[in-house]
């Protein structure tokens, strides 16, 4: 993994050589509320993640005002059943005018700011705020003039891969690097809400990297820490997860979300996965060099007089390590020892 070349978002290091990069998404959660989005920018902070990220959409840029048919959500296991999309987007979109006061504050906390443009007015208008990243989520990753139009920006772009096949992302990935990014980041992403470990199929992951040549991450809709921490040791280098106050305040997307305290473990262990992956490494290590001395060697277990015989009664592998390994204890048999020798002495060549 280690050729991949490391990226530079808003000052930050992103790669396999650094700590994975966490971002808290906070989508609808602010429940139309810019003071409850800026508290999830404060618990944001305190947890440790790295960014927070909006999404950048208003309900007619996403969709038509159609109540019937393909509008209309009756799926029965969606956590949106009964609303039309135009509904669901005027529920759950951040207001343009709350970017910047956000962004602030993610600034004055040490927080990365960055957002999912959903089209090519709010990519202009993100760049007014000059992001220092873009995100694609999965339902826009076939969008190519979306793609090429954030591409043509310069800037790190970070891709969710959910439900696209390999072909497609072929295409995607071709259109955004023709078209000017240098800096690609491809999240393992299961399009369900919430999506279960089973469904997530972490396996990918190092297949992603080879394909495309590029730096992959996750972008987690599952509950709990598990499956992200599992990503680390397969090579994501970025975590993306939903974030709330509290899964009972309620909002959009507020049943798939992390609270503060589950997205501290979060980043915490992530971390911990990461420094755990290190290197090929056999032998003893420069902290375990101590505990040789307790690994089993030969010693004495009976005095013995100069002209005895090593057998079995007289001589044990034993704790600790300051005589010859066990593997001389059948060449020791037999032999004499030269000098009397007490209970508890090691055996070492030179008392043969």
């Amino acid at each position: 993994m280690n050729h991949i070349r490391t990226i530079t978002i808003g000052g930050k290091s992103i790669g396999p050589d650094h700590p994975p990069f966490i971002i808290a998404e906070m989508s609808g959660n602010h429940n139309q509320s810019l003071e409850r989005a800026l508290t999830i920018v404060e618990a944001a902070a305190q947890a440790g993640v790295h960014a927070l990220k909006l999404q950048t959409y208003t309900a007619d840029t996403m969709t038509l005002d159609i109540s019937e048919g393909d509008f209309y959500i009756e799926d029965p296991n969606s956590l949106w059943k009964g609303n039309s999309l135009y509904k669901l987007y005027q529920e759950a979109y951040t207001p343009w005018e709350w970017h910047k006061p956000i962004f602030d504050r993610c600034r004055e906390l040490g927080l990365i700011a960055f957002s999912t443009p959903f089209d090519e007015s709010a990519v202009d208008f993100l760049e007014s705020l000059d992001v220092p990243a873009y995100k694609i989520a999965s339902f826009e990753n076939t969008d190519l003039p979306l793609i090429r139009k954030v591409a043509a920006t310069g800037k790190p772009i970070i891709i969710s891969t959910g439900m696209a096949t390999a072909a497609e992302l072929d295409e995607t990935v071709r259109a955004a690097r023709e078209a000017g990014c240098k800096d690609l980041i491809l999240l393992k992403c299961t399009s369900t809400y919430p999506a279960t470990p089973e469904n997530t199929n972490l396996r990918t992951l190092p297949h992603l990297q080879q394909l495309f040549d590029c730096q992959v991450g996750l972008s987690d809709h599952t509950m709990g820490t598990g499956v992200a921490v599992a990503s680390v040791v397969l090579g994501a280098t970025v975590i993306e997860k939903h974030f709330t106050l509290s899964r009972a305040d309620g909002g959009v997307d507020s049943a798939f979300s992390m609270e503060p305290e589950e997205m501290n473990a979060l980043v915490i262990e992530t971390e911990r996965a990461w420094q755990a992956l290190g290197q090929i490494q056999y032998g003893p290590t420069e902290k375990e060099k101590p505990s040789l001395k307790h690994r089993r060697s030969l010693y004495v277990v009976q005095d013995m007089k100069a002209g005895d015989v090593f057998t079995k009664e007289n001589v044990r592998a034993i704790r600790p390590g300051a005589g010859l390994a066990p593997k001389y204890y059948e060449q020791l048999l037999g032999r004499q020892v030269k000098c009397d020798v007490k209970r508890g002495t090691p055996v070492t060549w030179d008392l043969l």
